[in-house]
């Protein structure tokens, strides 16, 4: 009896103890607006692994929290965060925070203009100009919020990072293309409502649910019962690259049964968007149903509609621009008193996805996730047999063609008067003509065969998405994340035949070859297609990935830190459904398949100098698959593996001062990554290239391996409450991202292949090195002022430098073919070191100015209700300033002597080609919440 009652005794000394060091903490969270309780809000201690969740009623509760002072956090998407500093009561009283009210934030609005940087000007490849602005929605630094508000329109890039460097998701599951390792923003566009629920780390930063890449992870949550219930209708208008746009959300939130739902519908639409002829068209629809069947288990299924299309704008020479201004777009012409646009891309990919939650205990949580994605991505453009080509700027079209004129013996003699005359033709034949095109097709002397036809590079794409993912606290102290994922891709690839322009059928055949060579399909030749039919080519694509990450981390009193460790294995192989006739027999069938075995392995480390001066480091080293794209080096044609195709090595490591204190905040960050053992192919038409002699075509495939890139620089981002109402922000970066080593440089000529030699052409090293990689600002600064008033109303101003963008140049300008007859072994006559280095110099563009202004107002329209409406409003580019957001060399002119033959009269005809920023843009977004 005697050991019984003292060791009760012990037992109730410990757990008094084990209560005066961790206090329970409670609250109530409500809308300071319309005093509805708030559920689903984040409520964490700062540099700990506690969080907790807001229940239907607001309330949240720790069951215990360390002892000595603590910052508590209370945040969630659409409100400013509130901070707290508390200090558990030495005898051990539950400390209640009472009601905590949080603020709108307004400034949130702005995320619903975000779309129109993230869709603009993507290329048929999806690689645009590869802003990481649409990565950027979820964070609220101060620097990442300028790189996405700010700097977006000029298409920076975080770190000077494309966006495969980068994992986006959705409950988990991987959203990035197997293809090309982009996220396709438009497969979930004009769900801004919907979508609004997102985790983001930057850089190799950890994340609870993947081990990602250097630029950073989005992570997208459309659990239901964590939507904010109660409706939203809004109403947009802009003069970017759609005028109108419509949207509806309603959130149900949990019932008493177990049951949330939420569902959201855009449209969004343009006769005509900022360039000329670039019409828009979109419909989304998204839906989230979830049932808690208890406290351990719910389930929860997510689909995504969303339908887009649009016409896109061309890149123009200088030539061009010059005659025609920035918005010239040559894509389009008229029709029937309408503008119709030759190259549209439509995209139409539908998500379904079924989550399960598992609460395993009070530390652990299983969430597992099936998706499947299937539907199309069309980009349509003019095909045509034996008429002139239809683009109005075709190089044959323009006076430059004249000026700069050559005999066959080399002798330049300019043309000043047909010079003229075409200029004059040009002005006022700029777009293209469908009307000719009809009636060339109906011409009777044609017996029915089309000369032109509008077709579209087809890619009908499913996939099938699996993940399971793990978290769990092993101690106060400790955390484990785990995961795996699996995907499967089946991607079919073809020309399909649009639009026949009035004629009855179109040749399967291929003009620029004759005999075997010119059919795409040997088992089947000579075919006569119409609308809706096949041809040109017909493939698949089949990929199988696997991978799986597991993460530690470790929280204590002065220091955190974490390990991570991944593995992944890629295979990938083509399967045609054509026998072509230049490769007849390397094309049907399927190739060999390839698999990439690869792993990464990072840690980090914060170290808390006081609670408010913290130093923050992350590393990693990790090695990844080329991407699907990359991998076949001429896929619409043959079952051609690229050579040398290898794994990439990354390596990347940060460094951060940080201060947080009540008024003050900044962030001071240096970087560093490199990327080795690249692959790039891109295809081109090329005179004097290989075994091609004077001015005959070479369509090729170039193949460029070995490609090396080192990011490095700096970036700032600062904010200053000066009063109550008026805060003020800085941002700046300054990167050097530069090819830090020379490449190689492979062809798979057709032509060549034609003659049935081996296509593959070795022009051996690529001189890349120092050169900067392009179109991305390498240096950004912003200063902005914002005043928020009490009454629900706010006005901002921010004024932005960008500057350090470069022209993306040619590869095989850079090769020694470019200098180097080959029919010698010498030098081009006046193909000096120093007159290549002149000719090959990367094109700068220049630095700008973008003064950008926004301000919103919300009101409170009923108390009975608590309705609220508002609205937000931007003005970009207030001055209208003129900029180059990129652009590309022409490798056409091959050959030092045929550059010099296009710089002849100082205005090339084969110059580079650019793309332009918005001018000055404005965008307004009216709501109501109910």
């Amino acid at each position: 009896m005697k050991k019984l009652v003292l060791s009760t005794l012990l037992v109730l000394q410990a757990v008094f103890v084990f209560a005066q060091q961790n206090p329970a903490l409670k609250g109530k969270v409500i809308d300071a607006k319309n005093q509805k309780p708030l559920q689903n809000v984040v409520a964490e201690i700062r540099n700990t692994t506690q969080t907790v969740l807001t229940n239907f009623d607001g309330n949240f509760v720790f069951q215990s929290i360390p002892a000595g002072e603590q910052v508590l956090i209370i945040k969630t998407s659409g409100y400013l965060q509130q901070t707290f500093v508390i200090e558990p009561s030495a005898d051990g009283e539950t400390l209640d925070l009472g009601v905590v009210l949080l603020e709108e934030d307004i400034t949130s609005e702005q995320q619903l203009s975000l779309v129109t940087i993230t869709e603009n000007d993507l290329g048929d490849d999806n690689s645009g100009s590869e802003s990481t602005a649409g990565l950027l929605q979820a964070t609220r630094d101060t620097y990442q919020q300028a790189a996405a508000f700010n700097w977006g329109q000029a298409r920076f890039r975080i770190r000077g990072l494309d966006n495969e460097n980068g994992t986006t998701m959705i409950n988990g599951i991987v959203m990035n293309k197997i293809y090309d390792g982009r996220p396709q923003w438009g497969n979930w566009g004009g769900l801004n409502d919907a979508t609004r629920n997102q985790e983001f780390t930057m850089g190799s930063k950890p994340s609870d649910y993947t081990f990602g890449g250097i630029l950073g992870t989005q992570e997208i949550n459309t659990r239901a019962s964590f939507y904010r219930p109660g409706s939203r209708i809004s109403m947009s208008g802009t003069n970017t690259n759609y005028s109108w746009r419509l949207m509806g959300t309603h959130a149900s939130g949990m019932n008493k049964d177990g049951w949330a739902f939420v569902v959201s519908a855009s449209r969004r639409w343009a006769e005509e968007g900022y360039f000329e002829g670039t019409d828009y068209a979109a419909n989304s629809l998204f839906a989230s149903v979830e049932k808690k069947f208890n406290d351990k288990h719910s389930l929860n299924l997510t689909a995504i509609y969303a339908q887009n299309s649009r016409g896109k704008n061309s890149p123009n020479t200088k030539e061009v621009t010059d005659l025609m201004g920035v918005k010239y777009n040559s894509y389009w012409g008229w029709q029937d008193g309408k503008k119709r646009n030759s190259r549209d891309k439509d995209l139409e990919e539908p998500i379904t996805m079924l989550s399960h939650y598992w609460k395993l205990s009070e530390r652990t949580t299983l969430n597992t996730n099936v998706a499947f994605q299937t539907g199309s991505i069309g980009n349509s453009r003019l095909d045509f047999q034996g008429g002139n080509n239809p683009d109005p700027t075709y190089y044959r079209n323009l006076p430059s063609y004249y000026l700069n004129y050559h005999t066959a013996g080399g002798v330049w003699q300019p043309n000043y008067a047909q010079a003229a005359i075409a200029k004059d033709y040009f002005l006022t034949n700029s777009q293209i003509d469908w009307t000719a095109m009809y009636l060339a097709n109906q011409n009777s002397a044609n017996s029915g065969r089309s000369i032109y036809v509008l077709y579209e590079d087809r890619t009908d794409d499913n996939l099938l998405s699996a993940n399971t993912i793990l978290n769990s606290s092993l101690s106060d102290n400790i955390s484990l994340n785990a995961g795996a994922n699996f995907r499967k891709l089946r991607s079919h690839n073809f020309q399909n035949l649009l639009d026949l322009l009035g004629g009855q059928y179109f040749s399967d055949v291929d003009q620029f070859f004759t005999g075997d060579a010119a059919q795409p399909d040997l088992n089947n030749p000579n075919r006569q297609v119409v609308e809706g039919d096949k041809y040109g080519y017909n493939y698949l694509l089949h990929a199988l990935t696997f991978d799986g990450f597991t993460q530690f981390k470790f929280t204590y009193d002065k220091a955190d830190f974490y390990l991570a460790q991944s593995f992944s294995r890629t295979e990938y192989q083509r399967e045609g459904i054509y026998r072509n006739g230049i490769y007849a027999d390397n094309s049907l069938g399927k190739s060999d398949r390839i698999v990439f075995e690869n792993f990464g392995f990072k840690g980090g480390l914060t170290y808390k100098l006081t609670g408010r001066h913290l130093l923050d480091f992350n590393g990693v080293y990790m090695t990844k698959a080329p991407t699907l794209r990359n991998t076949f080096s001429n896929a619409r044609l043959n079952n051609v593996i690229t050579p040398d195709i290898t794994s990439e090595s990354v390596v990347s490591a940060d460094g951060s001062y940080i201060i947080r204190a009540p008024k003050f905040k900044g962030r001071l960050t240096g970087f560093y990554s490199k990327i080795q053992d690249a692959t790039e192919i891109s295809f081109f038409y090329a005179e004097n290239i290989g075994d091609t002699e004077g001015d005959e075509d070479s369509f090729v495939s170039e193949i460029v391996s070995g490609i090396e890139k080192q990011n490095m620089g700096v970036e700032l981002g600062l904010e200053y409450q000066i009063t109550p109402t008026i805060k003020a922000t800085a941002a700046a970066s300054y990167g050097q991202y530069i090819y830090s080593d020379n490449a190689k440089l492979k062809t798979n000529d057709d032509n060549i292949a034609a003659t049935g030699n081996d296509p593959i052409t070795d022009f051996g090293t690529v001189y890349l090195k120092n050169y900067r990689q392009p179109g991305m600002p390498q240096t950004a600064a912003s200063f902005g002022l914002e005043y928020r008033d009490p009454n629900f109303w706010w006005v901002g101003a921010n004024v932005n430098y960008l500057g350090n963008t470069y022209l993306d140049v040619s590869s095989v300008l850079r090769t020694d073919n470019f200098s180097i007859d080959g029919s010698t072994g010498v030098s081009f006559p006046g193909a000096t070191e120093e007159t290549v280095r002149e000719v090959l110099k990367q094109e700068e563009f220049d630095g700008f100015t973008l003064v950008n202004l926004t301000g919103g107002k919300s009101w409170r329209i009923s108390k009975a209700n608590r309705n609220t409406v508002g609205f937000f409003a931007s003005i970009n580019n207030v001055f209208d300033i003129e900029y180059k957001t990129g652009g590309f060399e022409q490798s056409r002119k091959a050959t030092y002597p045929d550059l010099q033959q296009d710089l002849a009269s100082g205005t090339r005809a084969f110059g580079p080609k650019y793309f332009y920023g918005y001018g000055r843009t404005f965008f307004v977004n009216f709501y109501i919440n109910f």
